[in-house]
């Protein structure tokens, strides 16, 4: 594949020339509707029941689980950029980097998430177990579907966008409800979960692919994609990691990394310009 045409899809243009915008739309809905389907199709899925088990059990300083708790922090500390960055362009609006209104607000969802992650997971990690994993549940789902909704702002209907936020936050927070309550029945259920966590990280590529963004550095979507990626390979290789020499574990990886994705999408925010053009065709 030529070097122009791998470009072509990562800008979101190499399917404009060929499909309808209709056509582009029905695309991204078929997806949906089929991981929907899927989803409600298949049988429950049960959390492991060593899930709450980590690899580095370490305390320092008084904390237990030292690592796994601190390694959290770089998430606080993005999420409290990220929220400064965004008020100070609304205070500045000569400074934004926002064609309209209605696109901060899934940005402010999206580092409110980050930052209450940092928490949350902070929390859960003092003392794992299922009561404290949904405070560090929550805030993911807010980062999964806040970024869903902007780049559906960014890319298809700035107006769709904004009007799903809301939808998209609900149906988040509803799927950590569900599992915990069928938790404590003793059939805990993470379909749902998983449909918002592995949906969104399919969904938000795919709609990168099919329609351009309104803004330049849109190539900004495969990278944070990439980097997610390789936060959930450490997290699955916790005990792998931690073996090799007993430094660090792979959760603690995957926090950093996690980090480092979020900060992928702030200085995407800080750099990027709106292409204006692309902007009156899509409002």
């Amino acid at each position: 594949m030529k070097l122009q045409s791998i470009q072509a899809i990562l800008d979101g243009k190499a399917l404009v020339p060929r499909l309808s915008r209709k056509t582009r739309e029905w695309i991204f809905v078929a997806f949906t509707v089929l991981a929907i389907a899927a989803t409600f199709s298949s049988p429950p899925v049960l959390q492991d029941p060593a899930y709450n088990h980590f690899a580095d059990h370490r305390t320092l300083f008084g904390i237990p689980n030292f690592f796994d708790v601190i390694s959290n922090a770089p998430l606080l500390v993005v999420g409290l950029l990220g929220l400064a960055f965004i008020l100070l362009r609304v205070a500045h609006p000569s400074q934004r980097a926002f064609a309209t209104d209605h696109e901060v607000w899934s940005y402010i969802a999206l580092f409110a998430g980050v930052t209450l992650s940092g928490f949350g997971s902070a929390y859960y990690h003092l003392a794992p177990g299922d009561n404290r994993l949904v405070w560090d549940r929550l805030p993911m789902t807010i980062i999964f579907m806040s970024f869903l909704a902007a780049t559906i702002s960014e890319r298809i209907s700035t107006r769709t966008g904004f009007l799903l936020l809301p939808l998209l936050l609900s149906v988040g927070i509803a799927s950590i409800i569900y599992w915990h309550v069928t938790e404590l029945r003793g059939s805990g259920d993470l379909r749902v979960y998983l449909d918002v966590q592995y949906y969104t990280t399919a969904a938000i590529p795919l709609i990168a692919v099919l329609f351009p963004s309104r803004y330049t550095r849109g190539r900004i979507v495969f990278t944070v994609f990439a980097v997610y990626v390789f936060a959930k390979v450490f997290e699955v290789l916790d005990s792998a990691v931690y073996s090799l020499g007993h430094v660090v574990s792979g959760h603690v990886i995957k926090h950093i990394i996690a980090a480092v994705a979020s900060l992928l999408i702030l200085d995407m925010l800080r750099r990027r310009r709106p292409l204006k053009p692309q902007a009156q065709s899509a409002s």
